[in-house]
């Protein structure tokens, strides 16, 4: 019988690569060893959600991580084979069971269905060949991945890895040509592996998905102007599109203009596990830099009876209003956002720096799909659903010394949202507290 043939994500990325790579000049190998490189990185992560709805508990932990990477060079020849390996260890310091379930640490849920104490530790390691030939280079392992349909979480104790296969292409100067296939992930709380999910979709018991293909296209060869373009398969569930569009008009050496748009398009493919979707969803902002300050005005807006939706706790979000606890997601919502920074090197404090900025979001759930039962937002009372966020954060990376490189990052958040709105989310009312402690340090 004739075998079917499809044009897969991976497959149009290996094939992009292929002119490319057949004309590159060969690089000169610098060897497995001498190139090749090891850090350690040390964060110390407190998380705490003061939940001010009825009957909804705080939530309150604190952990330690540690993350060893090792990443080899290429043995010399035509092809290259390198060894890319890796270690993580998280310590619980606090997280009763009646405080559990930040994502920081590991969630136990006990025989009666409420959460547990976290266990003291867990770990987890890894690794991935890979091979290069020219400006060609081909991962098959466990993969720390970013971009925009498919990033590893960062936001938590430890990094979220993935399972599978990639392939990166850099022979056009400015262009980065990449794709590839997983099949599981490893989420940033946990020691073990699992199929990969999204955040805001509900699968029925059994349902799976076998795997995600993903190609794009990175541009940033054109000076003050970046483009992305990518195509991601979510089998049996999505296919999902991304573009986007950043350019910075220099006015004078003090001031720079800063418009951008970001735009996905999801729609159902195969078997549908989580039923029928056709959503659009784009973001606009525009920033102002003068000096040491920043001021950004965002719009986003939601096309669609279902909300956007992303792998679950990834971070292949890439929208401006998309804050610390609220991605401003809702089925055809639309969310206003603006943000001011500051860097403190502008009064002889360098490496200080913050943010803070207010979102608001508003909604009519009475349009949501009431036939998904994966996407539960249908309420008769949203018709105007609403919400608001205001976060600030404050940053210190010391410069020099001991303690070079090693940064605090203090975040606080308060979201509030109305009866329609919080009739689906029951945590809508809450402050929310984050502590982050970063100690990179490169041994060789």
């Amino acid at each position: 019988m004739p075998s079917a043939f499809r044009f897969t994500p991976l497959f149009i990325a290996l094939t992009a690569t292929m002119p490319f790579a057949a004309q590159a000049d060969e690089d000169k190998a610098d060897g497995f060893i001498e190139g090749s490189s090891f850090n350690l990185h040390f964060r110390n992560a407190y998380f705490n959600r003061n939940n001010l709805n009825a009957g909804v508990r705080d939530k309150r932990e604190w952990g330690q991580g540690a993350v060893a990477r090792f990443e080899s060079g290429y043995t010399p020849g035509v092809v290259g084979f390198g060894l890319d390996a890796h270690a993580m260890l998280g310590l619980k310091l606090d997280g009763g069971g009646g405080y559990a379930g930040t994502s920081i640490l590991p969630e136990h849920v006990k025989d009666d269905g409420e959460l547990g104490a976290a266990p003291h530790s867990f770990s987890t390691a890894g690794a991935a060949v890979k091979l290069k030939a020219l400006d060609t280079e081909l991962k098959a392992g466990d993969l720390f991945l970013t971009n925009p349909v498919i990033a590893g979480g960062e936001t938590r104790m430890l990094p979220q890895t993935f399972r599978g296969v990639s392939l990166t292409n850099t022979s056009v100067d400015g262009l980065l040509l990449e794709g590839g296939q997983v099949s599981f992930t490893k989420p940033y709380n946990q020691s073990g592996h699992r199929r990969i999910d999204t955040y805001y979709g509900s699968l029925d018991e059994h349902d799976k998905s076998k795997h995600l293909n993903w190609a794009g296209a990175s541009w940033s060869g054109t000076e003050n102007i970046t483009t992305n373009l990518y195509a991601a398969e979510l089998k049996d569930i999505w296919n999902q599109y991304y573009a986007d569009f950043d350019y910075t008009y220099v006015v004078n050496d003090m001031v720079s203009l800063n418009p951008g748009v970001h735009f996905y398009h999801t729609q159902d493919t195969g078997q549908a596990l989580l039923g029928k979707i056709d959503n659009n969803t784009y973001s606009l902002h525009f920033t102002v830099n003068a000096g040491y300050h920043s001021v950004t005005a965002a719009y986003q807006r939601v096309n669609g009876d279902t909300p956007f939706d992303y792998i679950n706790l990834g971070d292949s979000v890439y929208l401006d209003n998309s804050r610390m606890y609220s991605d401003f997601n809702a089925p055809n919502e639309r969310s206003w956002k603006l943000q001011y920074e500051y860097n403190f090197a502008g009064v002889g404090v360098p490496g200080l720096s913050t943010t803070v900025s207010y979102s608001r979001g508003e909604a009519d759930l009475t349009k949501a799909d009431q036939n998904n039962t994966h996407y539960d937002y249908y309420r008769a009372d949203g018709k105007n659903a609403t919400h608001w966020e205001r976060d600030l954060d404050v940053k210190y990376v010391f410069q020099e010394g001991d303690f070079k490189d090693l940064s605090v990052l203090v975040r606080y958040a308060a979201h509030r949202g109305s009866q329609g709105y919080a009739s689906i989310d029951s945590n809508s009312d809450n402050d929310e507290l984050r502590v982050i402690v970063d100690y990179p340090l490169n041994v060789f």
